[in-house]
């Protein structure tokens, strides 16, 4: 059982081992999009899928069943068989991943569960992750299936929610962490916490609305559109944004085939981060002056150091990209942007603690 409500050693560690994975499968999750890995592995087999290709034969019927992909027909044509295996390679770690994260959560929790070390509180919680994390991975064979039948990659909305989702996960994950070791920090925290609510709801939001952006941005490879900074191929108002002709139901939908949605998401990503910078830096200077502890303060100045860090990414990242968006900054600029969300669920959690306590 647990010791005056806090959780066992084993059950922290257990949460943080999760915690460290699920970041690995964004990581993971980054690369495989970036290479273009995505829609390699053109079946979503749950169990026989765990297994990849081994002999001869097998390997050449994968490659088969890609070739009949419109993104081999369009894009990769006449690719070699050890260029597939290498897109391969990203998309099977990828899934794979997912599945040693599923049994790292199975074992352990039937474990826990039976040693009678999780109460209602953390189930409820684990109950939270476990959904999000179905729907991560039923919305990603959702978004990779949008991509074997009509377009040579996946649709970018789709892809930007199953970001978003994966997010989610992460967040919610943290949350339930920092839950089970709510009682062992509860105590740094006074009365006298001075905390802008509606600033801090402000800023939720606004990074919320900033990560979509940003998946639809890479779903679309915007930034090999306008490789340059801090105009917009020398504007800093792209003239296709303001011709209403161009705004209609099928550019939107066909977005690889003209520059407006490529042009209106870098626009609004671009301005959004400089909201969520401005409003940001004001959020983390407003803890550093009027947290009554340590522990705030230091959140101010991490979710700012994060801010620096995530526009001078977002930066290189976009000058980088002519021609083709580059792997190591993409990826970088991604984990950048898992870093803010998991300072801001911080804060909030900080904020719940300061409500539960009037």
């Amino acid at each position: 059982m647990k010791h005056q409500g806090v959780y066992p050693r084993s059950v922290i560690i257990w949460l943080v081992i999760g915690l460290v994975m699920v970041f690995i499968q964004v990581i993971l999750g980054g690369i495989t999009r970036l290479t273009e890995s995505g829609l390699s592995i053109t079946k979503w087999e749950v169990v026989s899928g765990t297994m990849p290709p081994i002999s001869q034969k097998d390997w050449q019927e994968a490659f088969d069943l890609y070739k009949a992909t419109p993104q081999y027909r369009e894009i990769n044509e006449g690719m070699t068989f050890d260029d597939f295996k290498f897109i391969y390679f990203w998309e099977y770690i990828h899934r794979f991943w997912a599945r040693i994260m599923g049994f790292v959560f199975l074992f352990p929790f039937l474990y826990f569960l039976k040693k009678r070390f999780l109460d209602k509180a953390i189930l409820k919680n684990l109950f939270r992750v476990v959904l999000l994390a179905i729907l991560a991975a039923t919305f990603g064979w959702i978004m990779v299936a949008s991509g074997l039948i009509e377009r040579p990659w996946v649709n970018a909305y789709k892809l930007s929610i199953h970001l978003m989702i994966a997010f989610a996960v992460f967040a919610a994950l943290e949350w339930t962490f920092l839950k089970s070791i709510n009682l062992n920090i509860e105590s740094l925290f006074k009365e006298s916490e001075i905390l802008n609510i509606k600033l801090i709801y402000f800023v939720g939001i606004v990074l919320v609305v900033q990560v979509f952006f940003g998946g639809v941005l890479s779903g679309m490879k915007a930034a090999v559109v306008f490789p340059s900074w801090p105009d917009m191929n020398g504007s800093y108002f792209p003239k296709v944004i303001f011709d209403t002709n161009q705004w209609n139901w099928d550019n939107f939908n066909n977005y690889d085939k003209n520059e407006l949605m490529p042009a209106l998401i870098h626009f609004l990503h671009r301005n959004t981060a400089y909201l969520l910078f401005f409003s940001g830096s004001y959020m983390a200077l407003q803890l550093y002056r009027n947290a009554r502890n340590s522990i705030t303060k230091y959140v101010g100045i991490a979710f700012f150091c994060s801010l620096i860090f995530q526009i001078i990414l977002g930066i290189i990242t976009i000058l980088n990209s002519a021609g083709n968006i580059p792997v190591l900054w993409g990826v970088l600029h991604q984990a950048g942007a898992l870093f803010l969300i998991s300072n801001m669920v911080l804060i909030f959690f900080i904020l719940s603690i300061k409500n539960n306590k009037k």
